[in-house]
């Protein structure tokens, strides 16, 4: 800016200084011609005056060294000149002073040397003779005299302008020097020139214009960021040459990455060409997916692309964890095919039996005995439906009403429920503990600790024991049983499996109790122990 205004203030005094220098040569240059020409005027009217009274020899004693006169007869041959011989000059009756001075009386003329550095002025008057007296002097050009004055000029223009340089550069310097102190933070708090208090106006009202959208920005940045990092899901935003540029904590532990990813590619730190592909697709077809598996967890990707005003801008990578969809999935596919087995299991022996009855092949001392197998399939087919119907009720959560329930007194009516059976198998049963009273359903309670007793006599040894211990908000079944091996103990909770095929089909369990136990155990928001030795026992601790 400074050097701008220097710039215009010097160009400013050099365009005044020509413009100044133009004006008064040209008044000066006129005014000199007038005074000239006004003396030359004079100077005729007295030479006509003499010429009049005298003749030729006024004109032969003037001493004309700045004048030249001339004495022209009526058919315009010269009769008479002070610096010329007169019988060799040729007829000036053309010429326009003299035609003119004929006409009426007066003429003026003015004509310029082919170099342009020199004029002839000339004045002429018609004498009572009807001849004409002339007079004419030279002067030089306005151009010469511009071309005399040249060198006065230039130093003339070079000081002008040096001195406006000066003036000019502590001008602008002077007039910047307060601009560069300008405060534009507060731009009101300025005192300074009263023509740019509206542009120091302006500036504080956009000031306040983009604090207010960037705290709109911050608020909205923080507010992504307080959902992005409590999100489960795994969020990723890549521009468009894949390059990361948000990243959430859940996908940082997912691609096991810091922050310092940001601005990276995300082919540098997840290398799966499933993923490289999928990331194409979203930029070519609009939506890619993939599936992976990840720190012993499964994915799925969904990357879908981002465009404004048509042109591409990047890319959002959502991945959500399906382990568990998988696994309930697994979980489901598995529960309906042992649904389908242990379901057609009694039924086939039913059928078997109806079929016998029916085609008369079984003796008739031989049919309470198949009505008896009837019987016994159909009640194992009510209990597996009935433990179905349980497993459906805690897989679905439904609320049920819930009270105080003494585990004491609890264990004492399932002893109760449990003794015949107990007494087949030659296994004792026995309560030891303190009672106490825990919130919770009563029949879920009341099952649980019916299956584990139950499957402790099923699972026992003859002349074995099995011992409920209530104490410390703890609900501990032990027994001197077969014991389950090791690698089988993950498992025992799950539906429908059995340690030993054969022998619980033997027992005619519906391979659902301890999975029962487990979800009720869930649903109390207990914890459950297990804890067992092959040929010893086992022991189940709920922990209240």
């Amino acid at each position: 800016m400074t050097s701008k205004i220097f710039r215009s203030t010097v160009f400013v005094a050099v365009v005044v200084l020509l413009c100044s220098l133009g004006i008064v040569m040209g008044v000066l240059y006129r005014h000199f011609t007038q005074v000239q020409v006004q003396q030359l005027k004079n100077e005729l009217s007295l030479a006509v005056t003499g010429t009049e009274q005298y003749s030729n020899a006024f004109l032969e004693n003037v001493e004309a060294n700045r004048f030249r006169i001339t004495w022209i007869d009526t058919d315009g041959t010269v009769l008479f000149d002070t610096q010329a011989d007169q019988t060799i000059m040729e007829n000036h009756a053309d010429r326009e002073e003299i035609r003119e001075a004929f006409e009426t009386g007066t003429g003026s003329a003015v004509r310029t040397s082919e170099t342009l550095t020199e004029q002839t002025l000339y004045e002429a008057r018609q004498l009572t003779d009807g001849t004409v007296l002339r007079i004419s002097t030279n002067q030089e050009s306005a151009w010469a005299l511009m071309i005399g004055m040249l060198w006065p000029v230039i130093l003339i223009a070079a000081l002008a302008i040096g001195l406006s340089a000066l003036l000019a550069r502590r001008m602008a310097k002077k007039i910047v020097e307060p601009l560069n102190k300008l405060d534009l933070e507060q731009p009101l708090k300025n005192d300074i020139y009263e023509e740019i208090s509206p542009l120091l106006h302006r500036i504080h009202r956009q000031h306040r214009q983009i604090a207010e959208q960037m705290e709109k920005l911050q608020h909205k940045a923080d507010e992504f960021q307080q959902i992005t990092s409590h999100m489960q899901e795994c969020l990723v935003l890549l521009d468009g040459e894949g390059n990361i540029l948000s990243i959430n904590p859940a996908a940082k532990r997912l691609f096991e990455t810091e922050a310092d990813c940001i601005g990276k590619s995300l082919f540098l730190i997840d290398r799966d060409r499933a993923m490289h592909r999928a990331v194409n697709d979203a930029l070519d077809q609009g939506r890619g997916y993939a599936r992976l598996h990840r720190n012993g967890r499964d994915y799925q990707f969904d990357l879908s692309r981002i465009q404004s005003d048509g042109t591409i801008i990047g890319v959002v990578v959502l991945a959500f964890d399906i382990t568990e969809r998988l696994n309930a999935e697994q979980v489901r596919r598995e529960f309906s095919a042992n649904v389908s087995h242990e379901l057609k299991t009694p039924l086939q022996g039913i059928i078997g039996s109806a079929e016998l009855l029916e085609s008369g092949l079984a003796k008739p001392e031989d049919a309470p005995r198949f009505v008896g197998h009837i019987r016994k399939e159909a009640s194992r087919l009510v209990s597996l439906i009935e433990d179905i119907l349980r497993l459906s009720q805690l897989d679905e959560g439904v609320s049920l009403p819930a009270e105080d329930v003494d585990l004491l007194a609890l264990a004492e009516e399932v002893k109760a429920i449990l003794e015949k059976s107990a007494a087949e198998k030659n296994v004792s049963i026995s309560i030891s503990g303190e009672g106490f009273t825990v919130q919770g359903v009563r029949r879920m309670l009341q099952e649980t600790l019916y299956n584990l007793c139950d499957n402790a006599i099923k699972y026992n040894i003859p002349g074995g024991r099995v011992e409920i211990c209530v104490e410390d908000k703890k609900l501990t079944v032990s027994d001197t049983g077969i014991g389950i091996p090791a690698e089988h103990m993950d498992r025992i909770f799950e539906r429908f499996y059995r340690v030993d095929k054969s022998h619980s089909k033997a027992s005619g369990g519906t391979g659902l109790g301890l999975s029962i136990v487990k979800h009720a155990v869930q649903y109390h928001k207990a914890n459950i122990e297990l804890n067992s030795t092959p040929g010893k026992g086992t022991s189940i601790t709920i922990q209240f």
